[in-house]
């Protein structure tokens, strides 16, 4: 008969024991031996010691230590000592430090591989769903894999090390069959930061030349860069619009390297703006933490105090979500990060979320501080269910294709002020494709 200490061996190598301290590997075997926990229990445990670890804070040891006789607790006793702390601990803001907990020492991802491959570039958003109140946004990949190392991105679970470049882009735009009669709105920024890699492999002469050609299309470049150099200098189409993820400053230190600070993400969007482009901004993902009201406040104060109305499409708010395979990497890196200090909750599309009452107080805290816009910016919540948009806008779409079409509808008439500009270059764009049939 195989004794427990043996098994628990086998039963650690499935666990996060190995990136935990030795001596809170010694806690935890020693709490292991007494009460025979069980593999999910060991999962649990050490998952959440990793954690703690990962956030900084005081180990598992130094918790049972100040637990009234924990070792001398029955297992059920001790074991739902732990289920409190770690729910109390979960439920906390998050506090960061001053000065960044960690930043890796180079990029994690650096091998960049330009071929042409038969990958589909072009598809629905990979959030959009009927459970949720959508935008029905489409996507094109033009590269896929990130060189930022952004602590929350769901991107790090889908590809390998090697970021690839479609040297086919160009063919394949070319080949999409849009319907001329509809309009788009496409992002470039889902698979990779739509600016990132700049014009690397011909992937932004090539965008821009599709946005020409296809007037009916808003194109979004979605950036935590300032990378806009290749735009000041080649020029672009109105229907052509940079967006901006914004975080206070202290999210960026902590949870979002390599990418540019708040401050060079407006001066570029600033700038844009001078060259006579509109402009987007997403407030997502927002972070919950003990600062967080009035961190955010200040940067729509900042926002509405360097841009018109007029200059900007839309705003949205989306949250922090998990899918497993994203938590599972996250702590295999084992990084410094408060990320996972969050109490988790499903939402409809079964990831992992802040509870409603979080998100809630979020959102409508964001839409209040941009109230004197209300009427003149487009605001929408992305991947939240439609009880959210009510108690944090006051107000929801029916559905998604109305939401879809408001949209649109909103962004179009700045992106051309006039119908009859729209119209030429609609008309425009037909006949230059009828001549190349």
């Amino acid at each position: 008969m195989t004794h427990y200490s043996d098994k628990f061996e086998t039963l650690t190598a499935k666990t996060s024991f190995s990136h935990l301290t030795g001596s809170e590997q010694n806690f935890i075997r020693d709490w292991a031996l007494r009460h025979r926990l069980t593999y999910q229990e060991l999962r649990q445990v050490c998952e959440f010691a990793l954690d703690l670890q990962m956030w900084q804070e005081p180990p598992l040891e130094n918790w049972a230590a100040k637990c009234d006789n924990f070792s001398g607790l029955a297992k059920n006793a001790a074991w739902q000592a732990f289920i409190r702390f770690r729910q109390a601990r979960r439920s906390e803001p998050k506090t960061y430090p001053a000065t960044a907990m960690y930043r890796p020492k180079k990029r994690l991802k650096n091998k960049i591989n330009e071929e042409v491959s038969e990958r589909n570039i072009y598809g629905d958003c990979p959030v959009a769903s009927p459970k949720t109140i959508c935008c029905n946004l489409k996507t094109i990949d033009a590269v896929e894999s990130c060189v930022f190392g952004c602590s929350y991105c769901t991107i790090q679970t889908f590809y390998n090390d090697t970021i690839h470049v479609d040297a086919g882009l160009g063919k394949k735009l070319q080949e999409l069959n849009l319907d001329p009669e509809r309009r788009y709105h496409i992002g470039t920024g889902q698979s990779a930061d739509s600016l990132a890699y700049g014009n690397r492999g011909g992937i932004l002469d090539d965008l821009i030349q599709f946005a020409r050609t296809n007037s009916h299309v808003m194109l979004e470049f979605k950036t935590k860069s300032d990378n806009i150099r290749y735009f000041e200098e080649n020029g672009f189409p109105p229907n052509v619009f940079c967006s901006w993820s914004l975080n206070p400053q202290i999210i960026i230190d902590n949870e979002e390297h390599f990418t540019a600070s708040l401050e060079k993400r407006l001066l570029a969007a600033q700038r844009m703006v001078k060259a006579g482009m509109k402009i987007a901004f997403h407030f997502h993902p927002m972070i919950w933490f003990d600062n967080w009201r009035d961190e955010y406040t200040r940067i729509a104060r900042n926002v509405m105090q360097r841009f018109q109305p007029e200059d900007i499409l839309f705003i949205s708010f989306g949250s922090v979500t998990f899918i497993k395979p994203v938590l599972r990497q996250i702590r295999n890196l084992a990084f410094p990060t408060k990320i996972t200090q969050m109490d988790f909750v499903t939402d409809p599309h079964g990831k992992l979320t802040y509870p409603d009452e979080i998100k809630i107080q979020k959102f409508s805290s964001m839409y209040d501080s941009f109230r004197e816009w209300h009427d003149k910016v487009f605001f929408y919540l992305c991947m939240e269910k439609a009880e959210i948009w009510e108690k944090s806008f006051g107000w929801v779409f029916p559905d998604n294709d109305t939401f879809e079409q408001a949209i649109l509808k909103q962004s179009f008439s700045k992106i051309y002020p006039s119908e009859r500009e729209f119209s030429i270059r609609n008309e425009t764009m037909r006949a230059s494709r009828a001549s190349h049939v």
